[in-house]
């Protein structure tokens, strides 16, 4: 894979302003039918038009250790020799890890486990962001861009919702040097990085 050089976005703080949450409980669609599995949060999930995580996975771990969601050899690969991924347990959105290389003024990326919602991909649908556009999936899970503006081709910036299961997203944001924008979309360069991030969850043993 070439080296994607790219730079820290807003992630975080799109997620907490923009999020909605629906209020009261949900119900089993037949609640005649005995007991159910689904967790009381994922019923009525996904929403209409929202696209169905058929292989869930568990990030709880990944979630209190956000930085092993990319290996080094991977942040290498992405920003260069000398970056050190910083966690951040207490982030407004929820756990992240982000990374930049200490001589690129703007290239640096986010991955974030977000605990604004249990809505998963479905929150992000609803949540009218003036930026939406769903994306090819990565390795069978799901994937929306959003943001509160188009910062692709004027700032080389995308923010992305991969969704692990109903209820849940891993959220990755990236932008691009300055040198670099223009060259790629942002939005496909995160889509690489969240291969790197589902590989890594799903291999954890």
């Amino acid at each position: 894979m070439r080296r994607i050089v790219i730079a820290l976005s807003t992630a975080a703080l799109i997620l907490t302003a923009c999020t909605t949450t629906t209020g009261g409980s949900a119900s089993p669609s037949n609640p005649t039918s005995g007991p159910s599995s689904i967790p009381p949060s994922a019923a009525g999930l996904p929403g209409p038009g929202v696209p169905k995580v058929e292989n869930p996975i568990d990030i709880g771990r990944f979630a209190q250790a956000p930085c092993d969601a990319l290996t080094a050899d991977q942040v290498t690969e992405l920003l260069g020799p000398g970056v050190t991924p910083k966690t951040d347990l207490k982030a407004p959105a929820g756990p992240s890890c982000s990374a930049n290389p200490p001589r690129v003024t703007q290239a640096s990326v986010i991955v974030i486990f977000p605990h604004v919602s249990d809505r998963g991909l479905t929150g992000v649908y609803e949540a009218q962001y003036r930026f939406f556009l769903p994306l090819a999936s990565v390795d069978g899970y799901p994937v929306a861009a959003y943001g509160l503006a188009d910062d692709r081709a004027s700032r080389g910036r995308c923010q992305i919702a991969i969704g692990t299961s109903d209820t849940q997203t891993v959220d990755i944001g990236i932008g691009q040097s300055e040198e670099n924008i223009g060259k790629k979309d942002p939005c496909e360069a995160a889509r690489g990085v969240a291969s790197y991030v589902l590989g890594n969850i799903r291999g954890a043993k």
